[in-house]
């Protein structure tokens, strides 16, 4: 629908209210611009368009391989300025100096702290493995969430770690050992990792796991940053529709693996209805044991979820899920916490 006419947003208020149009950076495909101000207004369309930057280094400490107050101890020393992230364990942003500064330190390369976005950690946040738990990353490379899990289970129970791709199935094993997340010599410990299709893998697993994390892959809309072609030039309408669709088989095959009782998180870093509402709208459609249970995230801001979506009315139970507002310290983030009956 051109942005030119005057037209109803997908929240179902006036787009416009007869206030000036945003004008977004030309670099970034106009379709996808369109898209945002349909999902959410000329106001706050034109406010997101300014969270498409690099943000602050941020990380968290690995307490596999050391101990939170050793490591402030060596930043301080160093003269690094960081902001502890109140509701995230063990996790900073790194105020004055940049990326490349940390990343030559002996406590990076030897993997006592790991560099990984905040919006990331918010998935295995919300899904909560414990101790004891049999849980499954299906789509795990590079490992952010793996290890960030195994630190949550304490390294007691069984962890499947999964990644198709070749190239980055060999970064995840590289992570998993390097950060200490594969250990043989705890007996109550099982980390394993696969290489194989989603789909696949899931035919050896049914209704196997207490909870799996479903990071799905997708368009990436909410990492965009202008000025780096490389991190928006791949979006078309086309590949939403891709992405959907890979992420739709993965999810039904990862809700047959779930254990009745048991919970699943599905998370993306986009923003289009198609990839997120849309799909948790279709399980509950599919499904008749799926509850949507509510997510609630302190201290961070929301965006709204879509009632409605291109002329199809969603399921009122979709209105639970969190959407991440983005600003200059986290990237936006969907995140769904779903429980079978």
């Amino acid at each position: 629908m051109s942005r030119k006419k005057r037209r109803k947003s997908a929240r179902g208020g006036s787009a416009s209210g007869g206030k000036k149009k945003p004008v977004f950076p030309s670099e970034i495909p106009q379709e996808f611009f369109d898209r945002l101000t349909e999902m959410f207004g000329d106001a706050l369309s034109s406010e997101l368009q300014q969270t498409f930057i690099d943000r602050s280094t941020t990380f968290r400490v690995n307490t596999l391989r050391a101990k939170e107050k050793d490591i402030l101890a060596i930043l301080k020393e160093k003269e690094f300025e960081l902001e502890h992230v109140a509701w995230l364990s063990d996790t900073y942003i790194l105020r004055n100096k940049e990326k490349r500064d940390i990343c030559d330190l002996d406590i990076y390369t030897d993997a006592k702290i790991y560099l990984q976005s905040i919006a990331s950690m918010i998935p295995p946040l919300v899904l909560d493995p414990k101790p004891g738990e049999i849980v499954l990353d299906l789509t795990a490379a590079p490992g952010s969430k793996t290890s960030q899990m195994a630190i949550m289970m304490k390294q007691e129970g069984e962890l499947v770690a999964n990644d198709k791709n070749k190239i980055r199935f060999f970064k995840l094993k590289h992570n998993m050992e390097q950060q200490g997340v594969i250990d043989d010599s705890k007996k109550d410990w099982s980390c394993t990792l696969r290489m194989e299709p989603g789909t696949v893998l899931l035919q050896e697993y049914e209704q196997y796991f207490d909870k799996i994390l479903l990071d799905a892959p997708c368009s990436s809309e909410a990492r965009f940053v202008v000025g780096n072609p490389k991190s928006f030039g791949y979006w078309k309408d086309r590949k939403v529709k891709e992405m959907a669709y890979t992420q739709r088989r993965l999810l039904l095959s990862a809700w047959k693996s779930l254990k009745p009782g048991g919970t699943l998180v599905y998370s993306t870093c986009t923003f289009s209805p198609e990839e997120n509402e849309m799909q948790i709208d279709r399980l509950l459609e599919r499904f008749d044991d799926v509850d949507v249970l509510p997510v609630e995230i302190p201290d961070v801001e929301r965006l709204p979820i879509m009632k409605e979506w291109q002329g199809k009315t969603l399921s009122p139970e979709v209105q639970k899920c969190f959407r991440v507002k983005p600003t200059k310290d986290i990237e936006g983030f969907f995140i769904a916490k779903l429980q079978k009956k």
